[in-house]
């Protein structure tokens, strides 16, 4: 999967994907290859992202707007 995480001032990540979990304002909820599109908010937290090489890395944000959309997701942040 495409993963980008963008904020008003710059693109924090943009890269290949296996997995990621994100803060949602109704709960967290994780992302896996070939999931059903969706459009979601997210409440402030951390953004954890299992890269291609199985490196966990965690991103933090204070809310925005999520889209997973064939094997694509953005991440308007604040």
């Amino acid at each position: 999967m495409h993963l980008e995480i963008i904020t008003p001032e710059k693109s924090i990540f943009k890269g290949e994907i296996d997995s990621a979990i994100f803060p949602g304002t109704e709960g967290s909820f994780g992302v896996l290859p070939n999931h059903s599109p969706i459009i979601s908010t997210l409440k402030k937290g951390d953004i954890s992202v299992v890269d291609e090489n199985k490196k966990s890395n965690l991103f933090a944000i204070n809310g925005g707007v999520v889209e997973v959309s064939n094997n694509k997701i953005i991440v308007l942040a604040e």
